[in-house]
């Protein structure tokens, strides 16, 4: 009898060329120098230990990787694949005034940026110096940033909002913790590029440091699609590690939302790690351009589930993210590729100069919705520090706002192209953050708060929509709770799901993948398809 292989699947064509191929390597036990003989043995490279996941990154001839896999000792193999980078209105439309007005900031909580890096900045300095507590690098030669992603999420997550107070101006723009410590770990360079292997080493260094800077939330504005299970993928196994640790991690649900490559109206594009029913997953919503949230709609390019292969039911929740202003890194390029993004100094001053800030910059996707989370979650670790990472999940869901449409549609100015909206399970998640309502929650949470999965099932069934959800013994939803009753449709027994278009393609629910053959993302971001989408994610929707 043949033994079974373990290996990704996107690594099976590449066994028929003479490249070498960098390859992360899990093992069944934390792997030591008989294993790594073993890969030499093939031909292979070591590069680095990946302990937190039992697993090594390694160089290896293409030709050589089957049998490298069926090694008696190799859970997996997977190619260390490419990942990307994936406030006045946001502040207000999430309600965070509550937790400001009774002195909470953030303070005392660490929370791990795992981006492109983070630069000295005004906004980001407190009583005692910078609030930049711990700084790393994963690529490049430091932890500054040299592309502009990560210092634009710790604004909208940390920012104190120092260069927009001043007797002529006209608003701050303050993120959501203002006094939290940030662990800077960077992982992607001057591109917005970097690898599995290096967002691994960072988050395994992040539940280290744990204890040191009292790290309880990691913000991933990071990710690439999805090429296997959650139950293999190396990212989604660092992320749940993470979580096993005591930290929040919180994800980019991805901005492929406009993505119909597979005829299912950008159903089924959430990436990874934010595939991994554990993660608090994030959506993008638009603020309109108010302080009030009864018009804020979802942006059209915020991914949408059911998860790849899985089915997970994402995102978890949704936050604002598009046209967010927040910090302009002083090295990053992204300045210099999209000068349409300055901020006017006249937004923000009563001036009539028009050159544009030094301090601020704006950016839209679901890279920017995160770290509002993130935000919130260290605001309500500052007052609950005796959560754990399951309850912050599940009192997030439980009281988020759930008054939506039903339906809305989004305008592309530059094609005259529109796209449409339902505001189904796949699509809202839980609903929109609520951070006054989640302080205010007293309930009492016991099991794991992991994202259920969506069965396929013939409509002729009578499960609304041809679905039905199944929920984890062990989780909160399988223990018959459902996040609230005014969202029955949606977390009840059966579920409106919007565009019979999901459920009529197999992309989906088969073998096919959404993603056709791509193994990684080359030079595009979490942020899509830039061209198809016409910058959407950059200058954000109308």
């Amino acid at each position: 009898m043949a033994q079974k292989v373990h290996m990704s699947r996107d690594l099976v064509k590449a066994q028929w060329t003479n490249a070498n191929v960098d390859v992360i390597v899990q093992y069944k036990q934390r792997p030591t120098q008989t294993q790594h003989r073993r890969v030499a043995n093939f031909g292979g490279r070591f590069k680095k230990q990946l302990g937190l996941i039992n697993a090594g990154s390694y160089s290896v001839p293409a030709g050589n990787l089957e049998a490298l896999a069926a090694d008696p000792d190799v859970a997996f193999v997977a190619p260390d694949r490419k990942v990307h980078m994936l406030l006045d209105n946001t502040a207000a439309a999430v309600k965070v005034a509550a937790a400001w007005n009774s002195g909470l900031d953030g303070s005392g909580i660490g929370v791990a940026v795992i981006d492109s890096g983070i630069s000295e900045h005004g906004d980001l300095q407190g009583p005692n110096g910078s609030r930049i507590v711990f700084r790393d690098n994963f690529v490049g030669t430091d932890a500054n940033d040299r592309f502009g992603h990560g210092e634009h999420v710790a604004g909208i997550l940390a920012g104190n909002g120092g260069d927009s107070k001043c007797t002529i101006c006209s608003r701050s723009f303050v993120g959501i913790a203002p006094n939290v410590n940030l662990i800077d770990l960077r992982v992607l360079d001057e591109n917005g590029e970097g690898s599995d292997s290096a967002v691994i080493a960072a988050i395994e260094e992040a539940i280290q440091l744990r204890d040191q800077f009292n790290i309880r939330v990691i913000n991933l504005s990071v990710g690439r699609p999805v090429f296997e299970s959650y139950k293999t993928d190396p990212l989604c196994q660092a992320v749940e590690a993470a979580w096993q640790a005591g930290i929040v991690v919180v994800v980019a649900a991805g901005n492929d939302g406009r993505n119909n490559l597979a005829n299912n109206n950008g159903y089924g594009t959430i990436s990874s790690p934010g595939n991994d029913p554990y993660v608090i997953t994030v959506g993008a919503m638009k603020s309109m351009g108010t302080h009030d949230r009864s018009d804020d709609l979802i942006a059209s390019y915020s991914s949408k589930g059911p998860t790849q292969i899985d089915h997970v039911v994402k995102p978890d929740i949704l936050a604002p993210g598009n046209r967010v202003v927040s910090l302009l890194s002083p090295d990053g390029s992204l300045q210099s590729l999209y000068p349409e993004n300055a901020v006017p100094l006249n937004y923000y001053e009563w001036t009539w100069k028009a050159q544009s800030s030094r301090s601020y910059f704006t950016l839209s996707g679901t890279s920017m919705a995160a770290p509002v989370v993130s935000g919130a979650v260290a605001l309500l670790l500052q007052a609950h520090p005796g959560l754990t990472p399951d309850q912050v999940k599940a009192r997030l869901m439980r009281t988020a706002y759930k008054t939506l449409p039903t339906v809305s549609i989004a305008y592309d100015l530059l094609t005259g192209q529109s796209f449409k909206s339902e505001y189904d399970i796949f699509t809202v998640g839980a609903g929109y953050l609520d951070i006054q309502a989640a302080l205010a929650d007293k309930t009492r949470f016991w099991g794991t708060a992991r994202s259920p999965l969506a069965v396929h099932v013939d409509p002729g069934s009578g499960h609304q929509g041809g679905a039905l959800l199944v929920c984890d013994s062990g989780s909160i939803c399988g223990h018959g709770w459902n996040w609230s009753s005014t969202l029955q449709s949606i977390w009840g027994d059966q579920s409106i799901w919007g565009d019979q278009s999901i459920w009529g393609d197999q992309s989906i629910w088969g073998d096919q993948s959404i993603w056709g053959d791509q193994s990684i993302w080359g030079d595009q971001s979490i942020w899509g398809d830039l061209d198809s989408l016409n910058n959407v994610a950059i200058n954000g929707e109308q």
